[in-house]
């Protein structure tokens, strides 16, 4: 279709669409871009679409694809030109959900590492926790500085068929993608600097003094003398990219564990003028790899001694080890209950209804209905172990049961939920594409929604997945001010 059409009428309606209502004509908070881009035209979005791709390369911006080796495994991150508006009615929502979630989930880490009252009181099964990998018998005890073990999370939003908001995914481990969100917005500033003219749009860039000041917050020497480092595994990790951009733009050190080392219960930094003393660590690790005197012995990644250290209070990680077992897929049906006990709440933001392949009941109902199903592999990311019902072979649903079968704590199932569309400019056309959304919370000294996020989008036509390492691509989130 024209970059000026509305899209055809025909056929049954599935998805909420952000940028039509009912009618195909623009929501009223599209107008104005609407209006700027039929004013430009087909010829100078396509300049603007090389212009971008152009300054994601001058940038070095990119993303890495495993099990793509005959083609190199680096990318130039895709995006799309046209942004998502949220209102600022839309986001208040959003950010009052986000903030009532993330402190509920601190809570609940929190008591799960000490008295565990939410499993006494028969809220939560005690072998969803205790069978659960995430969880961390070793840090019981450890009361973390400030009591925060989730300083940054990334939630993932999606919107129903209705246009409501629900939360798919809790990321509370070492959730990744803001840099990507803070270099849509460089990138769509640079290039149509004239759609800022015509909206309030709240900034996102200054995400990296947030997580920094959150972050000094915590140090067990006070903010002014805080030190602070990022800790990555390397080069050859996925999000390398990422973990070099936050370390520059926050002013701190990049340091691999081999560049760190513990002395009585002190985590030091060496450098060519001897040990400097280190506050905290923003760990872009997994608790696996994170002391080899605690969790894997053979990991040459982390830091031996750091445990002790943290549990000495002489430094802050961030996020704090064990936080995984509260992204669990499986503790994921909880989290409203959790929210109820711990807050005396009702949720905010709701969940996607979600089948417990523990429960007998649960497990018949899904795999007679495995077509119309989502199945997911509690301990898997990015797409991966995951089963979608409709674009599913018999083959394969034969296979997920088989799997669910024998490990049932390992899966969850969902109904599939067609997420919300977006106009998308494609080869110099307009085409509605899926899309999810991934705001970043920081818990400092408050809790604070950055206002945005990454907003994922599925390029593949009548894709739901829209994971970068699964073909997705993405898009600037502008969240007007009131």
């Amino acid at each position: 279709m024209s970059v000026f059409s509305a899209p055809p009428s025909s056929g049954p309606r599935t998805s909420y669409h952000e940028f039509y209502a009912d009618d195909f004509s623009p929501r009223e908070h599209y107008n104005l871009l609407w209006e700027h881009i039929k004013a430009t035209g087909n010829s100078a979005l396509e300049a603007k679409a090389h212009e971008s791709i152009l300054a994601l390369q001058t940038e070095g911006v990119t993303f890495t694809v495993y099990g793509e080796s005959e083609e190199g495994i680096e990318r130039i991150w895709p995006f799309d030109l046209i942004p998502r508006i949220i209102t600022a009615p839309e986001w208040t929502q959003i950010e009052q959900g986000l903030k009532q979630r993330v402190k509920a989930l601190n809570l609940f880490l929190a008591d799960l590492y000490s008295d565990q009252k939410i499993i006494k009181d028969g809220v939560i099964p005690p072998e969803l926790i205790f069978q659960g990998k995430d969880f961390r018998r070793e840090i019981v005890g450890i009361l973390p500085p400030q009591g925060i073990y989730t300083h940054i999370s990334g939630i993932d939003i999606i919107r129903d068929e209705q246009g409501d908001f629900l939360i798919l995914e809790d990321n509370l481990r070492t959730p990744s993608g803001v840099s990507y969100m803070i270099e849509n917005r460089v990138v769509e500033r640079r290039i149509l600097p004239e759609f800022f003219k015509k909206y309030r749009v709240r900034r996102v860039e200054h995400y990296p003094s947030l997580l920094l000041d959150a972050m000094r917050y915590l140090s067990p020497r006070g903010r002014d003398q805080a030190e602070v480092v990022l800790l990555t595994p390397g080069v050859y990790n996925s999000a390398y990219f990422e973990h070099t951009f936050l370390a520059k733009e926050m002013g701190i050190e990049l340091a691999e564990g081999r560049d760190l080392v513990t002395v009585n219960d002190v985590v030091y930094l060496k450098t060519t003028k001897g040990l400097k003393r280190v506050d905290v660590i923003y760990r872009r690790i997994d608790d696996d790899y994170l002391d080899p005197l605690v969790f894997r012995s053979d990991s040459t990644l982390g830091i031996a001694g750091i445990i002790n250290a943290w549990r000495a209070g002489n430094v802050a990680i961030v996020n704090a080890p064990g936080s995984g077992i509260a992204d669990d897929k499986a503790v994921y049906p909880y989290v409203p209950d959790i929210i109820r006990y711990y807050l005396g709440e009702q949720p905010i933001l709701k969940n996607v209804p979600t089948y417990q392949m523990t429960n007998p009941k649960d497990r018949e109902y899904v795999f007679d209905n495995l077509e119309r199903m989502v199945v997911k592999a509690v301990s898997e990311s990015g797409g991966y172990g995951m089963l979608m019902g409709p674009s599913s072979t018999p083959a394969l649903r034969r296979e997920f049961v088989e799997k669910v079968t024998e490990n049932p704590r390992n899966y969850i199932a969902q109904p599939v939920v067609y997420l919300s569309k977006h106009i998308c400019f494609m080869d110099g056309e307009l085409e509605a594409r899926h899309l999810d959304l991934r705001p970043f919370v920081i818990y400092g000294e408050d809790i604070q929604v950055v206002p945005g996020g990454l907003t994922r989008v599925a390029l593949r036509k009548g894709s739901l997945v829209v994971n970068s390492s699964q073909g997705g691509g993405s898009k600037d989130t502008w969240v007007l001010a009131d």
